[in-house]
């Protein structure tokens, strides 16, 4: 398939797919060279891209993710380590979202005097 086809069962755009190749994380099962230079994607390609896309939703780096997919394809990603790194991604997203309430929790208050503020001059 055509990179705009990729792009659209991804939801990828073609500068994304091609900087994903450029890094490595699409190899010669995802993508071929033709004659006249075009890629042709593959179907793995998809669920491939897709995956990335979930990882890199859930913090990892695109560093990370090459560094997990080479050694899955070596066969070196040794399960300890495996569960060790997911421990520490969801400790990293724990962190992340107690970040995250604290500026909602800002937010509203603030919210709360500007709008007490608002019924002051009200009345």
């Amino acid at each position: 398939m055509k990179i705009h086809v990729l792009a659209q069962k991804t939801g990828l755009n073609p500068p994304t797919i091609r900087y994903y190749e450029k890094e490595g994380l699409l190899d010669r099962r995802h993508v071929e060279r033709r004659d006249n230079n075009y890629r042709e994607y593959t179907e793995e390609a998809v669920e491939h891209l897709l995956l990335i896309k979930r990882v890199q939703a859930a913090g990892f780096t695109i560093r990370e993710i090459k560094v997990i997919l080479k050694e899955e394809d070596e066969n070196k990603l040794e399960l300890s380590k495996a569960i060790e790194f997911l421990r520490k991604k969801m400790k990293e997203m724990d962190h992340r979202k107690r970040e995250l309430e604290q500026s909602q929790s800002l937010l509203a208050r603030m919210l709360d005097n500007k709008l007490a503020l608002l019924e002051k001059k009200g009345t």
